[in-house]
């Protein structure tokens, strides 16, 4: 494949992981990690090269939605300043570790909560209590995110909406959040591992930033039964896939 035909597949990697995320609050680094690693980029290079390109396209995802006014701006804070701390620990400590042994439970956790989305979607269920400790949820969303993972906007999209948020609002200020989190991920990996894979950063931003915005045109005027439904069956497809690539590993 030539230079300038891997790149375009990288912009278009970029634009297809940003519509998903931008719209439904999750999944930019889960779709182009997954690519990434088919094409053989080290996972190392992948998690670093993910995150760089993230804080520019979370940074127009977030504005995005904060021009749309999808934006819970006390969640915004509550969520992202104990993601912050979450995700500049994980890109230090946790990519050390074995974090095979602890994703299998998150995926099963995700699971739980996708058929939960998913009975609010089907009107079988309300929640009736908000979540109260969201500083603790945005703390090891962030810590999952940075371990390579994807885990910011699947943890923290879904348990908010699995208790009861709005959709239009979860999906916006977890989008907006995740650009601080981003950031404190990335600045961890540019100190300890430096810049490199520039193609591929350069790729995925491009597809990502052109993305943003029709993301958040559609989370504002699509009703919230269906982006419920998409997330759930998102969720559920994500959690079933790991936890049949571990059980098979």
């Amino acid at each position: 494949m030539e230079l300038g035909d891997q790149f375009l597949l990288f912009v278009l990697v970029g634009l297809a992981a940003q519509l998903v995320d931008g719209a439904l609050g999750m999944a930019f680094g889960l779709v182009s990690s997954s690519v990434l690693l088919s094409m053989g980029v080290p996972p190392a290079a992948v998690s670093a090269s993910v995150h760089t390109a993230e804080v520019f396209t979370t940074g127009a995802s977030g504005a995005s939605h904060l021009a749309m006014r999808n934006v819970d701006r006390r969640l915004f804070l509550r969520l992202a300043l104990p993601g912050m701390v979450g995700g500049a620990m994980g890109a230090y400590v946790l990519t050390q570790l074995p974090g095979d042994v602890i994703r299998p439970f998150i995926y099963a956790y995700l699971l739980i909560l996708s058929l939960v989305i998913l009975l609010r979607a089907a009107g079988r269920l309300t929640p009736k209590t908000e979540v109260r400790r969201v500083s603790l949820l945005g703390f090891f969303a962030g810590l999952l995110d940075a371990s390579g993972g994807g885990g910011w906007g699947p943890v923290a999209t879904s348990t908010l909406l699995a208790r009861g948020g709005t959709a239009r609002t979860t999906i916006g200020t977890v989008n907006a959040a995740e650009f601080l989190v981003t950031v404190s991920i990335s600045v961890t990996f540019f100190l300890t591992m430096g810049l490199q894979h520039l193609d591929v950063i350069l790729g995925l931003l491009v597809g990502g930033m052109i993305a943003a915005p029709l993301a958040a045109l559609f989370v504002r005027h699509v009703r919230e039964r269906w982006v419920l439904l998409a997330v759930g069956v998102l969720v559920m497809a994500i959690s079933l896939y790991q936890i049949g690539r571990t059980l098979l590993a």
